[in-house]
């Protein structure tokens, strides 16, 4: 649980607020039709972020911006890429193909 100082619980809670924003600002989607696809993936969870992550995700794939599939797999390059990258130093995504060697 947040603080009340504290809106969000994670850092990718903010980012994908943040991101949700910038797409907004910039004529990607309107504030009716986001609250809609939100409703929607909140009616299937309880669970505030994921709804809000699955219900941008959903736009976006729907609009042709990301592709579930290239979501998927970028996801999974930036998780090899951290597996990949000594403690302490910057998660690059270029670290990835360190695991296929």
């Amino acid at each position: 649980m947040n603080a009340p100082d504290q809106p969000f619980d994670a850092p990718w809670q903010a980012q994908v607020f943040g991101l949700t924003v910038t797409l907004h600002d910039n004529g990607v989607f309107d504030w009716p039709t986001w609250t809609q696809a939100l409703g929607g993936q909140l009616r299937q969870t309880d669970d505030y972020w994921q709804a809000w992550l699955a219900a941008l995700e959903d736009m976006l794939a729907a609009r042709g911006i990301a592709a579930p599939e290239a979501v998927d797999a970028l996801a999974h390059r930036w998780q090899d890429a951290a597996h990949a990258t000594p403690h302490g130093q910057p998660i690059l995504l270029e670290n990835a193909a360190r695991l296929s060697t």
